[in-house]
């Protein structure tokens, strides 16, 4: 299968720091250390806050020419958008090994800064740019994701998808259908490359899952999931969970 993008290593010229963060988080070390391949069609980046999903994610896009808060090659404009990102450095410090042929395009939508990705379409826009498809403003939450995930242009078009947690605004139902565009992705060539907290996402029949934790990156069948054990144990049971945080 066609893999845009086929690894993800450090430079020959960059540092690495394990006593610093980001290169003292497991995930990143190891990243930096040996490299990641990544295979093709999805590829889900899968555990707790802290263990570098995205950041990874994040350095990633920014490898490969996006801007950190969301978008296509296209939507580089508006550097204003990034006065609240946390930038970790690893991009600069990260090498995108890419599949011979044409340079394609790739999309980056990040749940934290979707709404400043949408001032800047509306603005965009109203400036003679490229409009979005619909004023996302005035959609929810939920409705903007699915909107720019489901229906635009830009993530029709776009050969690596880069999603960062994009289960934050989705119902159950909308999740669905997110997870059946990225099937449907992969079957056309395409790579995605998600970080995500969702048992339904991961459970997507031919996906790659990767546990980050604090032995570092590794792959992990879904039964063996951490927060499928975890939400599993919950529905089974609220009251255990309730009893002992309250």
């Amino acid at each position: 299968m066609h893999r845009p993008v086929r690894r993800l290593e450090r430079h020959p010229d960059a540092a690495l720091d394990p006593a610093a963060w980001p290169d003292s988080i497991p995930a990143v070390a190891q990243l930096l250390t040996d490299g990641l391949d990544l295979p093709a069609g999805v590829t889900f980046l899968v555990g707790e806050n802290g263990t570098g999903k995205s950041t990874i994610v994040e350095a990633v896009a920014e490898a490969l020419g996006l801007h950190p808060e969301g978008g296509s090659g296209a939507h580089l404009a508006g550097a204003d958008r990034g006065r609240g990102a946390d930038r970790s450095g690893l991009a600069g410090r990260l090498r995108v090994v890419r599949s011979a042929g044409r340079r394609r395009s790739a999309f980056f939508l990040r749940a934290e800064t979707a709404h400043r990705f949408y001032t800047y379409l509306e603005d965009a826009g109203s400036t003679g740019g490229e409009p979005p498809p619909h004023p996302l403003h005035r959609l929810s939450h939920g409705e903007g994701f699915t909107e720019v995930l489901l229906r635009s242009p830009w993530v029709r078009e776009a050969s690596v998808l880069l999603l960062d947690e994009p289960e934050s605004a989705l119902s159950f139902g909308n999740q669905l259908l997110l997870a059946a565009a990225l099937a449907a992705a992969a079957a056309e060539g395409r790579q995605v490359l998600c970080a995500t907290h969702s048992p339904l996402l991961t459970a997507l029949p031919g996906a790659h899952v990767l546990q980050l934790d604090e032995r570092g990156v590794r792959p992990v069948d879904w039964e063996d999931l951490g927060l499928v054990r975890e939400w599993r144990s919950f529905l089974d049971a609220p009251e255990r969970f309730w009893r002992r945080v309250l």
